[in-house]
């Protein structure tokens, strides 16, 4: 009874030790408004050309919000629902109107091995359904485990389609290896072709859709609206989450250097460089647990205009990130204690809407 005793003291100790607050400052100064209630986890959403929003919820639901009113769109695939696994992010073409193709982000238990791994499909809505579905890409081998699917949909300028998946947990063989799933961030024609220029398509054994390796969890991922680089965050362990601008072919690192440690304590590696390998543009310690991402481009925001969103899950905020020569300078915390934050969009009328789990899709006010 006594060794029992102590190993509870000892882990309400080490709970404690791995709780550290974010010191980031807050700001008042700012509210919302909801625009479309009564979301359990709004993974994603994307507005269409008249202003509607389209919306995956994680428990495999895509909601069409129009005129205040919720219809949800039939025709999905099988979704595989399990831990972080489930529906994950929409899209659409940047030619949707004249194609109306949208994307999604899934985790699909497609295969012949139990569980499942992440998915990309584009299909067109008709008659609030899915049609003319394509299978774009699936990652390999499925696997029971349940976190770390990705995974962000963006298209670059272009029209070049990129999306992220997560090491699905296996840190050890995954990220490191070209010639596996998981732990990339891949690149493809709008169709699901290769570009034949992709970094790796004469490699041998390689996938021949990577772009970039060496992630752990990426969560958010954004065209800059004046370099127009891709930029991502991901997930670390505790500490280390970290903000990339992803380029061809580069190794961002995990888990051979990283800034975090394990859940525990303990380390992951000494080493928080190595030649051929990456630095993130910005990390943070502690982890905030990085989820949604987005640019301020208009003038809604006065002075905030050119600053990063991102999300926090683990604090329950906004984190607005000044930026300067392509540099973090500060940070502060909009929408302080609102819910976990799982997805940010800046709208067609320059707004910033927020998706927050248990809540809704709210548009951010600036007092």
């Amino acid at each position: 009874m006594k060794t029992r005793k102590l190993t509870y003291i000892l882990l309400f100790f080490i709970s404690l030790s791995s709780c550290a607050q974010d010191k980031n400052p807050v700001n008042n100064k700012n509210s919302h408004e909801i625009i479309v209630p009564d979301l359990i986890n709004p993974w994603g959403f994307v507005f269409l050309p008249d202003a509607s929003i389209l919306i995956t919820e994680k428990e495999g639901k895509i909601i069409h919000f129009k005129n205040k009113i919720k219809k949800e769109i039939k025709g999905l695939p099988n979704i595989y629902v399990r831990g972080q696994g489930g529906l994950l992010d929409i899209n659409i073409h940047p030619d949707y109107k004249n194609n109306g193709w949208v994307y999604f982000s899934y985790a699909s238990p497609k295969g012949e091995e139990k569980g499942g791994n992440t998915a990309i499909m584009r299909a067109k809505i008709k008659n609030d359904s899915l049609i003319e579905k394509q299978l774009l890409y699936k990652a390999e081998p499925n696997t029971t485990r349940g976190q770390h699917f990705g995974s962000r949909i963006v298209f670059d300028k272009d029209g070049y389609l990129f999306f992220s998946i997560g090491e699905r947990g296996n840190r050890d063989e995954n990220p490191q290896d070209i010639t596996k799933d998981g732990g990339k961030i891949y690149r493809l024609n709008d169709d699901g072709t290769i570009p034949e220029d992709n970094p790796f398509v004469n490699s041998e054994n390689a996938k021949t859709a990577i772009w970039s390796y060496g992630h752990r969890n990426p969560q958010g991922m954004e065209l800059h609206p004046e370099t127009k680089a891709i930029w991502s965050h991901e997930h670390g362990p505790k500490g280390g989450d970290e903000i990339n601008i992803i380029e061809k072919g580069k190794n961002y690192g995990w888990p051979v250097i990283t800034y975090g440690k394990n859940y525990s304590g303990t380390s992951i590696t000494d080493e928080t460089e190595k030649e051929g390998m990456e630095q993130p543009l910005h990390y943070w310690d502690p982890s905030i647990a990085p989820s949604g991402m987005a640019f301020i481009s208009s003038d809604k925001y006065g002075d905030w205009k050119g600053s990063l969103l991102v999300g926090s899950l683990k604090f329950s905020y906004l984190d607005r990130c000044t930026l300067k020569n392509g540099k973090v300078i500060k940070e502060e915390r909009l929408l302080d204690d609102i819910g976990r934050v799982r997805s940010i969009e800046q709208g067609p009328d320059g707004f910033i809407y927020v998706g927050v789990e248990n809540l809704g899709i709210v548009k951010l006010i600036r007092s």
